[in-house]
């Protein structure tokens, strides 16, 4: 299937999404965060998806968020446009994180507004090191979406998430990585290469292991120790008996490389 606002393939058990909107740094209208759900949804049930790479098409940007424009063109229905923006965004970043696959976000250059919540539902995130990241929601009268009040002050602390949102700062992709907001900083022309070996590795991977790592990782920070710990026993007792579980504990054992199959 082939969407207006993406470029979407699947290699090598690998899904890569691309926003195609480069004359618009890729922000995202109606339309875009539509294909994005349906995109996010065949990676979902697709069996063959073990890693997911997540980038914005150009050099000049990963995601400027929210396409602003579109918002301005009739005061009188903008409130209803943005329910249903925020509706459908909503449910590819749900789904996006629920997920079993690992999804890598390779920001390449501008990441603002609802692109940063992007970034902060991503498992992991290279950055381009001429990548910046803002917030950008109070300079025009708004407020956060797309998970980012969720997720960021989980990543990055609430002072400094506060201080993303209040403030308006840029965070260059240093100071990104710094506040732990993404893993790495490569040169820009590196970022790809850097990108694919990391998707190749996960591909190649325990899937539903790193899906169950995802889903402890999600309730770790709403629930008890014991809570939590009861949990983690149910998912190793799980795994214990899956192909690649069987598989990873006798390859140990013979001391060689397991051959997981996802």
């Amino acid at each position: 299937m082939s969407y207006t606002n993406f470029d979407y393939r699947l290699e090598n058990h690998i899904a890569r999404i691309t926003i195609n909107r480069p004359k618009a740094y890729n922000a995202l209208d109606l339309e875009c965060v539509k294909e994005l759900c349906d995109i996010v949804n065949r990676c979902g049930s697709d069996r063959s998806v073990r890693a997911v790479v997540l980038t914005g098409s150009g050099s000049k940007a990963f995601c400027a968020g929210g396409d602003v424009a579109s918002f301005a063109k009739d005061p009188e229905t903008v409130d209803l446009l943005l329910k249903e923006v925020t509706g459908y965004m909503h449910m590819a970043i749900a789904r996006l994180t629920a997920m079993d696959a690992p999804v890598i976000a390779a920001v390449n250059g501008v990441t603002a507004g609802a692109g940063l919540g992007l970034v902060a539902a991503c498992d992991l995130a290279i950055a381009a090191d001429n990548a910046t990241f803002a917030s950008a929601y109070t300079l025009i009268g708004l407020t956060p979406d797309g998970s980012a009040s969720y997720l960021l002050p989980r990543l990055v602390g609430y002072r400094r998430a506060m201080e993303l949102f209040i403030t308006n700062r840029t965070l260059s992709a240093q100071e990104a990585l710094d506040w732990g907001l993404v893993n790495r900083v490569v040169p820009q022309a590196e970022l790809m290469n850097e990108v694919d070996t990391l998707a190749a590795k996960l591909a190649a991977g325990p899937t539903r292991a790193f899906g169950g790592v995802k889903k402890l990782m999600a309730l770790a920070m709403n629930d008890s120790l014991v809570s939590q710990m009861e949990r983690e026993s149910r998912q190793i007792a799980e795994l214990s008996r899956t192909p690649d579980g069987l598989e990873g504990v006798h390859a140990f054992v013979e001391k060689r490389r397991p051959g997981f199959t996802g």
